[in-house]
């Protein structure tokens, strides 16, 4: 298991550089199975260096694709792949482990498509418009899978949108569910945006355009 600062979505990359010795060894037991995976989840409390950091119960399956020694660090590229739940975390040796079930995959349905299209126009307006404030992961013109459920996973991963968000959508139990989530925490986004935008334009006597 790798705890992070961040939620690691299905079908979405994970770049991650290598150098406590704990995950050093974890990433040599990785690469003796073929596929090369590992859990990660996002930490509730603590910091990624150094260990005894408290952690969220669900997270993601990465599946190791690109691997690159460095000096002083080992980098690697990983694909989300399933979600799943922690059952119970063991003794770190020396690197956290758990025992974890599998949580089902969202079915996709094409009844779906207008909300999906809703959640899309939403999400991309709102990075274009936050992107005016502070520089974001991704484009508002990035380009999504043709896959359906890769799709909307990846609609939820670039939603600008802050890590406790994020462990909600992961847990989303219905692709419906999923796409209201991300309509939802990004229009609260969008809101607080709008909210800051009024405030400069009271300030410099000139509001911008909704």
């Amino acid at each position: 298991m790798f705890p992070l600062g961040s939620v690691l979505f299905p079908h979405m990359p994970l770049s991650l550089r290598i150098f406590e010795e704990r995950y050093i060894v974890m990433l040599s037991r990785v690469l003796q199975d073929e596929p090369s995976d590992f859990g990660v989840v996002l930490i509730e409390r603590g910091q990624e260096v150094g260990g005894g950091e408290k952690r969220f119960s669900v997270g993601t399956m990465a599946r190791i694709v690109q691997l690159e020694a460095a000096e002083g660090f080992i980098g690697l590229v990983a694909e989300g792949q399933g979600r799943i739940t922690i059952e119970e975390w063991l003794d770190e040796d020396p690197h956290p482990s758990a025992t974890v079930s599998e949580l089902p995959d969202l079915e996709w349905d094409d009844s779906l498509l207008p909300l999906r299209e809703r959640a899309e126009q939403l999400v991309r307006r709102t990075l274009s418009r936050a992107s005016e404030f502070s520089d974001l992961s991704w484009s508002p013109d990035v380009e999504l899978s043709d896959d359906p459920v890769a799709h909307v996973w990846q609609l939820a991963a670039i939603a600008p949108l802050g890590p406790l968000d994020q462990i909600r959508l992961l847990r989303s139990a219905t692709m419906s569910e999923l796409l209201e989530g991300i309509m939802e925490h990004t229009l609260g986004v969008e809101l607080t945006l709008a909210s800051s935008w009024m405030e400069d334009g009271a300030d410099d006597g000139d509001f911008p355009e909704p």
